[in-house]
């Protein structure tokens, strides 16, 4: 049985799916009671209370493990005890590219090596999906803001993130392997905002944010030095941080999805 963490998030939604849909037994924990496809059985935890994960645990083979809850050790202690063999663990790619800053998924990372459990580790750049943070002002004024409009970035679609999740999880052979996951190509924020137009019909007007108007916006919901890792990325990244990896099609035998791909079948969040 496989238990997956943050179920209904962008990528653990998709993973329940894909695991079920191929047959597969699957626990669902969230924080919140949510809806569950048949056959799948929900769990609510918080990684935040490792002791609470015990029910949530019991008879699971392998876990897919975000970066949730200060206290990893204990999250993989109760894995054990429940007799988890396998664990994936959704990091970042800041964990690699920037350590200093992004050290909440570094210190998740080195526990995960050190568990004595099977190990793989997912570092995946920015989703794809942050692009619902444009969802009401598109939706209200077909415009979306952002900074740094003309820097690309190969964005991936959480669906891809999930599938990939998926092999690693039901397939031997990579085990102590750490995949960089990418979109198929760099893309700048102007083009998202001009794909998203293109999925629904009508023009959305990309409006260039200043750093300053950028880190004031995102201080409302992430801590500060997130954010200014965060903006640093997004506004200088690194080449390390701007090439496209080979990972996800390797792992899939298919390249990642573009993000017009992502706009059209989310399109109804921004009508």
């Amino acid at each position: 049985m496989f238990v997956v963490t943050g179920a209904t998030g962008n990528v653990g939604r998709e993973l329940v799916q894909v695991l079920a849909d191929a047959g597969e037994r699957v626990t669902a924990v969230s924080r919140q009671p949510a809806p569950v496809s048949p056959g799948v059985r929900h769990s609510q935890a918080d990684l935040a209370d490792p002791a609470g994960l015990r029910t949530a645990l019991q008879g699971a083979d392998a876990l897919f493990l975000l970066v949730a809850g200060e206290d990893p050790q204990a999250i993989l202690d109760q894995a054990k005890n429940a007799g988890v063999r396998r664990v994936v663990l959704l990091s970042s790619q800041g964990a690699g590219t920037r350590p200093h800053i992004y050290r909440h998924p570094v210190a998740f990372e080195e526990a995960v090596r050190e568990s004595g459990l099977e190990w793989t580790i997912l570092r995946p750049c920015g989703f794809d999906s942050n692009a619902y943070a444009w969802a009401e002002s598109i939706r209200t004024h077909r415009t979306a803001a952002a900074p740094f409009a003309e820097v690309g970035l190969p964005t991936i679609d959480p669906a891809d993130i999930a599938e990939v999740a998926a092999v690693v999880l039901r397939q031997a052979g990579h085990a102590g392997r750490t995949y960089e996951l990418t979109g198929p190509a760099p893309i700048t924020p102007r083009e998202r905002a001009e794909a998203i137009g293109a999925a629904l019909g009508a023009p959305v007007r990309f409006d260039e944010q200043t750093r300053q108007e950028a880190r004031a916006q995102m201080l409302a919901f992430m801590p500060e030095p997130v954010v200014d890792g965060t903006l640093a990325i997004l506004g200088e990244p690194t080449p390390e941080e701007q090439k496209v990896s080979p990972d996800v099609e390797l792992l899939l035998g298919r390249a990642p999805r573009a993000f017009a791909d992502w706009a059209a079948r989310n399109v109804a969040a921004f009508r």
